[in-house]
């Protein structure tokens, strides 16, 4: 075999592990109590596996660049995927807005952690990180694939690592826990009656979101009937401990009324440095660069993921020329340009009106779910399709038990994807009530954009937008 061409078990695994898992969720995933655990199973079996395995037999049996653009317009057109591929993108600049606030309140530990709360910092952070990363971007994937590498080691497995550790030492020390912990049925499910505390799945299967990336090189992993299985298995269980486990974290030393969605893990190691003393306060600043540093590895990531995929179906002649143009390095430069013009602008607005830097964020995460979950749904549905419609093109990975398999795999996604999209429009009961109007309209307004536009570019394309792609 070719150079190149084999991802082993253990590269997969690592791969599928620094696009999922993430340490900027745990707030989120905090604010659940203890039942995270049911939540976090719920998300798993609806959504987390049955996304893996249906991206996976896709990948492998269309291995090309633009991934699910690419299979939703075998399924159903070219105007479907450019709808798919808008999709991903759209859900990329809103929720990287997520991640540069919990960017900008890990670094603001570095300096002085009241700047966490500041907007005039978050705004200038964010601008500068988006900035510098699209430039960075720009120069093509090794500086990119270089970032998060460094970034997943550094600044995802050793602070979560750190922090289990850090809250084990804690409850065996006998120190009083901000959570409640007992085995009751109230305490560890949800109240169904309430969606406002159903809503509180959406954080879960926002921790879960991107799984389908790694799929992208299933056609090159060796056996792949063997180890995607193995490795989905092992990345889904890292997932869940970190999630969990270090949300648990976060929980037994952070008061649920004083949790902040931005800065909750940095807040968390403030309080177990502070109990253990020996200085070990000085260290903040270290997590802080760590932390910050984990989360722009996936930053850069997704800055460069899902424009390739724009790139791939408007390159057939679904966006205008301007859009198709590619540098040197195969970057298209205006669409990552324009991509950050729209974050900033973005961002910049959910800090000057979103009420407080917990309503910005779960604003971004509501709204970035809602666009997602549309994506998945049509990821659901030309599998589906694509298993009847085009038998014949070999899969090297299917989806086990043959097409009655796929339907229970692709139906329960799709169901799932129902209702955790009108579950996405209820805030979470801890919202504040003066702010729920304000919640509507930007969601309302948000998503219905987002949904028309590519059928209004569609509505407009001409045959001339179809052409060679150009470089500067």
């Amino acid at each position: 075999m070719k150079k190149g061409k084999t991802i082993s078990l253990f590269y997969l695994i690592m791969v599928s592990s620094a696009l999922v898992v993430s340490i900027r969720n745990l707030p989120t995933i905090a604010a659940t109590g203890m039942q995270m655990i049911f939540f976090g199973i719920v998300a798993s079996l609806v959504f987390f596996i049955p996304g893996a395995l249906v991206s996976a037999e896709l990948a492998t049996g269309w291995p090309e660049m633009g991934g699910i653009a690419v299979w939703v317009k075998e399924a159903f057109g070219k105007k479907w995927g450019l709808v798919a591929s808008w999709l991903q993108w759209t859900y990329m600049i809103i929720s990287v807005i997520a991640m540069l606030y919990f960017i900008a309140s890990s670094l603001a530990f570095v300096f002085d952690p009241k700047l966490a709360s500041n907007r005039t910092y978050l705004m200038i952070t964010e601008l500068i990180f988006i900035w510098v990363f699209t430039l960075l971007n720009l120069k093509g994937l090794k500086i990119s694939k270089m970032v998060s590498t460094i970034g997943f080691l550094a600044g995802v497995v050793i602070p979560a690592v750190l922090i289990i550790t850090l809250s084990i030492i804690y409850l065996i020390q006998g120190n009083p826990i901000q959570m409640d912990m007992s085995l009751t049925a109230k305490n560890l499910f949800p109240n169904f009656k309430q969606i406002s505390t159903i809503v509180l799945l959406v954080g879960f299967m926002r921790a879960f979101a991107g799984i389908e990336v790694s799929a992208a090189h299933a056609n090159n992993v060796e056996n792949p009937q063997r180890n995607y299985p193995i490795a989905l298995f092992i990345v889904v269980i890292f997932g869940l401990v970190v999630n969990i486990l270090g949300s648990m974290s976060v929980s037994i030393v952070i008061p649920e009324k004083e949790l902040s969605l931005s800065a909750g893990v940095m807040d968390a190691f403030k309080v177990f440095f502070n109990k253990f003393g020996f200085n070990l306060t000085i260290l903040l600043p270290i997590l802080g660069l760590l932390v910050a540093a984990g989360q722009t590895g996936g930053f850069s990531a997704w800055l460069i993921s899902p424009v390739k995929g724009l790139l791939k179906i408007g390159s057939e002649g679904e966006l205008p020329p301007f859009f198709q143009k590619v540098n040197k390095n195969g970057v298209p430069k205006n669409l990552m340009i324009t991509q950050a013009i729209v974050i900033s602008i973005i961002g910049t607005f959910f800090l000057i009106f979103a009420g407080s830097i917990n309503i910005a964020f779960w604003i971004s995460v509501a709204l970035s779910m809602l666009i997602y979950v549309t994506m998945y749904f049509l990821m659901f549905l030309s599998a589906l399709y694509l298993r009847y419609k085009k038998p014949h093109v070999k899969r090297k990975f299917k989806v086990p038990g043959k097409n009655i398999g796929i339907w229970i795999v692709c139906m329960l996604g799709m169901i799932a994807m129902v209702l955790s999209f009108i579950i996405a429009f209820f805030p979470p009961i801890e919202f504040p009530p003066q702010h729920k109007n304000m919640y509507y309209a930007i969601l309302i307004v948000g998503i219905t954009i987002i949904f028309v536009l590519p059928f209004i570019i569609n509505a407009f394309k001409k045959p001339s937008w179809k052409l060679k792609q150009v470089k500067k």
